[in-house]
């Protein structure tokens, strides 16, 4: 049992240090030998857990994929009002965005290593069905067609990675949090789109 639980603190803390690696160098500028010293593991241990690069960037995609998940299940019964839940969905998404190397690892991988897929796929289908049943609802105006809405909110979406990513490789504070600034965006998105106020 002890050992079991070991070899589990390892892996996590492998993970981890996959995660932020992937993040900030990308497969391409990672190796098992980078992450192996950033996690103060040896490399054989490393190859014990994983056999190959390819191995550990599939895992850290499948922690940052459970983690979008998790946190689209969290949010899911916050609002029955299809607008609120939606801004609340991309809301969710930017803060893991600002706070998950996993997620942003997910975003890196998906994009330099062919064959992965993307992850607007766990939770587009979500908004889709939000946006329509808010265009059903007339909680839209009949030009916000829900088609149109979805490409705005995965632009939204991917400028909340784009913001925090520039910011911080320039080394510049972010006056506001991807969360704030995507806040705010939604209000002044919704005052054009929607036929009520904007929700909150």
């Amino acid at each position: 049992m002890v050992k079991q639980e070991r070899a589990a603190r390892t892996r996590r803390t492998l993970l981890r240090s996959a995660a932020a690696q992937f993040d900030l160098d990308g497969y391409a500028g990672a190796s098992l030998a980078k992450i192996s010293k950033a996690a103060g593991i040896s490399l054989g241990a490393v190859t014990f857990h994983f056999s190959s690069k390819a191995d550990l960037a599939e895992a850290v995609e499948a922690e940052g994929r459970a983690t979008v998940r998790a946190a689209i299940e969290r949010i899911e019964d916050l609002s029955d009002a299809p607008l609120r839940h939606l801004a609340d969905l991309t809301l969710e998404l930017a803060r893991l965005i600002e706070q998950k190397d996993a997620v942003r690892a997910l975003l890196r991988l998906e994009r330099e290593r062919p064959g992965s897929s993307a992850w607007t796929e766990i939770w587009l289908p979500t908004a889709d069905e939000l946006l329509q049943r808010a265009y059903e609802d007339g909680d839209l105006l009949p030009s916000a067609h829900p088609e149109i809405m979805a490409a705005l909110i995965v632009h939204l979406v991917a400028g909340a990675e784009i913001v925090f990513r520039r910011h911080r490789a320039a080394g510049l504070p972010t006056p506001d949090s991807s969360v704030e600034l995507l806040s705010r965006i939604w209000q002044l998105v919704m005052t054009g789109a929607a036929n009520e106020p904007a929700p909150g």
